[in-house]
C-alpha cells in the first residue's frame, strides 16, 4: 500500500537523525525523492555495488545482512526490524566501504527507499547527513565485529545458545518457527553442525525439535549457556 507525505514526513521525522536539522525546501526534496516499496520473503535487494538502491528505512519485516563466499556459504552479519535503517545498501555512497555486503528480506517487508543518486548528492551538500552515515555504518560494524568474534573464538554451544535466546527475545516467543539450514546462516555454520548441536541440546531437555521448528524447554539452562 503507498505511504501518504506525511505518513513518510513522520516516519523520517522519528527514525532519520538529521531530519530536525533540515530546511523546509530540503524536506520537501527528500520527500520527493523517497518512495515506500514491499517486497516478498527471500528478495535479494543488494548485493555490493551491482546493485546499490539506497537508503533503507524499515516500516514492516525485516532484514538480514550478510556476506557470502565464492563457494556460497553465508556469514550473517546483521538482522534490522521495523525502525531501523539499512545505511550499507548505500555502500555505494560510503567510499569507505569496500567490500560485498548482500541483504535479503526474511519476510515480506515494506520498505521506505531513499534512492542512493539522491542520498550521495544530499551527504555530500550536507555534512550532517555524511556524518550520520558514517555513524551508522560504525555502529553496524560494531555488529559485524560481535559476528566475527563468535564465529572465531566461541564454541559452538555457545553460539547456538546465544541464537536462540536473541531469537526467542526477539520474537517474544518460546517456539521459534525456523529451519535447521536458517539457522545455519545465522550462526555461519554447516546445517550439519546445528542438527548435531541440536539433538545434544535436545537430550538436555534445553529445547525440543521438530518439524515446524524449535521449542525452548528450559530458559534457565539455555541463559546459562550464552555466559
Amino acid at each position: 500500500m503507498a505511504m501518504t507525505e506525511a505518513e513518510r514526513s513522520d516516519l523520517l521525522s522519528k527514525h532519520f537523525e538529521p531530519w530536525d536539522g533540515f530546511s523546509d525546501e530540503d524536506k520537501r526534496d527528500l520527500l520527493a525523492h523517497s518512495m515506500s516499496v514491499t517486497y516478498p520473503k527471500g528478495t535479494n535487494l543488494h548485493a555490493g555495488e551491482a546493485n546499490c538502491q539506497g537508503l533503507f528505512l524499515i516500516v514492516k519485516g525485516s532484514l538480514r545482512a550478510y556476506l557470502l563466499s565464492e563457494s556460497g556459504k553465508e556469514v550473517t552479519l546483521y538482522r534490522l526490524g521495523p525502525g531501523d535503517m539499512c545505511v550499507l545498501s548505500a555502500s555505494c555512497v560510503l567510499s569507505t566501504i569496500t567490500f560485498d555486503v548482500h541483504v535479503d528480506t526474511e519476510e515480506e517487508t515494506q520498505l521506505l527507499l531513499i534512492r542512493a543518486t539522491f542520498f550521495e548528492a544530499l551527504s555530500e551538500r550536507n555534512k550532517d547527513v555524511e556524518c550520520w552515515a558514517y555513524r551508522m555504518a560504525s555502529e553496524r560494524f560494531s555488529e559485524v565485529m560481535w559476528a566475527m568474534q563468535q564465529i572465531l573464538f566461541m564454541s559452538m554451544d555457545k553460539r547456538m545458545a546465544i541464537f536462540l535466546w536473541d531469537e526467542m527475545s526477539r520474537t517474544k516467543s518460546d517456539t521459534l518457527k525456523i529451519t535447521h539450514e536458517q539457522a545455519a546462516r545465522y550462526v555461519g555454520s554447516a546445517r550439519e553442525v546445528v542438527t548435531r548441536m541440536l539433538k545434544y541440546f535436545s537430550t538436555e531437555g534445553i529445547v525440543e525439535v521438530s518439524r515446524g521448528g524449535i521449542r525452548i524447554l528450559d530458559k534457565a539452562k539455555l541463559f546459562e549457556l550464552t555466559q
